[in-house]
């Protein structure tokens, strides 16, 4: 659950030294920490020669990629050590409250917070000032959440222009150069025979369910029917039992029943056009402003943080594209999401014991226009870079292993 009910919402500017970033740079700790922690024990980067060009100019420079694992912000850190540079990052607030740990050090590798279920002036005015004077470069990243689908981009957040046109009328108005934008496509993959590890994974989750093993199933047809068993036990604790149909028509049931209890409960009246992702951004902030203020009354924090968990539901479930387990386009890295993100929502921390080696790729630079987008059919700076980092995806998702019977 990322909504935070620890503590109210106080925003972490950043480390703006050099001397903590070069010593976790220097002894490699982000690669160590990745190995222990997340699985990934080898990178490369490619395009850098794109990063460098943009260095060369000094250009106020966003970094733009995809986030489908919690890894994503530290394998940036390969490619900066590699061109020599130090980045900001901007971070949800979440993090920062995991552990005393993991809080002071990503904010010694230049990550500042970002209150997602509110407007955070504080965080966006850091944002723009790092780009405008081109102090480092700075992460953003464009889809807001991760969501370990490694191969599909979600719809892209439009502060990522506000932040980049912004910084660019300052530039330009101080006469101080150009801002740019460089998509960054991740793509991690299984670096051995995924299927050891993956029948170890399903045999455990397949206990749990009191199941009996059952020869000749393939380990895809194991992971749809595990994927199909949480979601039945998660209709029966919403909706009291479990729902006929196809599997994409039983998510978008569970989905609207979910989203339209809690908006019942805490008297939000969407509009008919709003999509689910929009729903779930209002039931949260809603939640978030009302939980603090809810300290004398244990009864409703309570029902708070169990909207927050059906919101969390709800967007869990919008991640689960039709396609990607189609034996057709299915591969290894595909299943191993797939298997890695149940158990991380189910049981709330995923197997991390295959390895997996990440492939960071820059793309060329996006110049970004000192004047407001329009807003009529969309930005087209966003337009362009939802187009190359699909286009960028898409290639990389290629060099994986695809599925075979």
């Amino acid at each position: 659950m990322s909504v935070v009910f620890d503590r109210p919402y106080e925003f972490v500017p950043p480390h703006r030294g050099d001397w903590w970033p070069s010593f976790i740079q220097f002894f490699r700790i982000v690669d160590y920490y990745l190995r222990r922690k997340e699985g990934v024990v080898s990178h490369e980067c490619r395009g850098l020669e794109h990063f460098r060009q943009s260095l060369d100019r000094g250009d106020g420079i966003l970094l733009a990629p995809n986030h489908c694992r919690y890894a994503d912000p530290l394998v940036l850190g390969w490619p900066a050590r590699d061109v020599g540079v130090h980045v900001f990052a901007m971070a949800s607030w979440h993090l920062f409250n995991k552990s005393r740990f993991d809080s002071f050090a990503i904010q010694k590798m230049g990550a500042f917070s970002i209150n997602r279920e509110g407007t955070d002036r504080q965080s966006l005015e850091t944002a723009i000032d790092i780009l405008a004077t081109a102090s480092r470069p700075l992460i953003l990243f464009p889809e807001g959440t991760t969501n370990r689908t490694n191969d599909v981009l979600k719809p892209l957040l439009d502060g990522v222009s506000f932040v980049a046109r912004s910084a660019a009328r300052r530039r330009a108005k101080a006469g101080d150069g150009a801002v740019v934008m460089h998509p960054i496509a991740i793509k991690y993959l299984c670096t051995s025979d995924f299927e050891p590890w993956a029948d170890l994974q399903l045999s455990q989750m397949e206990q749990r369910f009191c199941w009996q093993n059952r020869p000749g199933l393939s380990i895809l047809e194991r992971t749809k029917r595990v994927a199909e068993g949480f979601l039945s036990l998660k209709e029966i604790e919403y909706i009291g039992t479990s729902q006929a149909g196809s599997l994409t028509e039983r998510q978008q049931r569970l989905i609207e029943f979910s989203l339209e209890k809690v908006e019942s409960r805490l008297g939000i009246k969407p509009a008919v056009e709003d999509e689910p992702r929009a729903r779930i951004r209002v039931i949260r902030s809603e939640i978030a402003s009302r939980y603090f203020d809810a300290a004398g009354d244990p009864g409703e924090q309570r029902h708070l943080e169990l909207d927050a968990e059906a919101a969390d539901l709800g967007r869990e479930l919008l991640s689960y594209p039709d396609s990607y387990l189609k034996p057709e386009s299915a591969t290894d890295t595909r299943v191993v999401e797939t298997i890695q993100r149940l158990q991380e929502f189910h049981f709330g921390k995923a197997d991390v014991s295959i390895p997996l080696h990440v492939v960071i790729e820059f793309g060329e630079a996006i110049d970004v226009p000192a004047k407001k987008g329009s807003r009529d059919g969309g930005d087209p700076i966003m337009i362009e870079l939802r187009d190359r980092l699909s286009s960028m995806i898409e290639a990389l998702s290629k060099e994986a292993r695809p599925w075979s019977t």
